[in-house]
């Protein structure tokens, strides 16, 4: 789907996709509110690019760049892991874990290996 590009798209693709919620729950009346509520959500999530973020980490004299997306960070936020503070991490195949803080885990893909 192509992201709304005036105000009276982004209305005309939400009534439609309202509708389209409308009938797939069955029919039910009295959900305008919350088929439309969904369907501005599902449409405005749609049209939003995935934010993509990195981390640089250094081994060995190599640096790797690992990338991960907002909706699989499982809350990490930038700067949780302090820069040159020492972490915890394991590698497999194209990927690298991070130790959160936490004791959770940071999934990346990794993108860029610099020697």
């Amino acid at each position: 789907m192509h992201a709304p590009s005036t105000p009276a798209d982004l209305h005309e693709q939400t009534r439609r996709r309202a509708e389209e919620i409308y009938f797939r729950n069955g029919c039910i009346p009295g959900h305008d509110v919350e088929n439309w509520t969904q369907a501005e959500k599902e449409i405005l999530a749609e049209s939003r690019p995935a934010l993509r973020t990195a981390v640089v980490v250094n081994v060995d004299g190599v640096q790797y760049v690992g990338e991960y997306t907002l909706d699989s960070c499982r809350g990490y936020h930038p700067g949780e892991i302090a820069p040159g503070a020492p972490v915890h991490l394991r590698f497999e195949g194209d990927k690298m874990f991070l130790q959160r803080p936490d004791g959770g885990e940071l999934e990346t893909t990794i993108v860029q290996r610099i020697s």
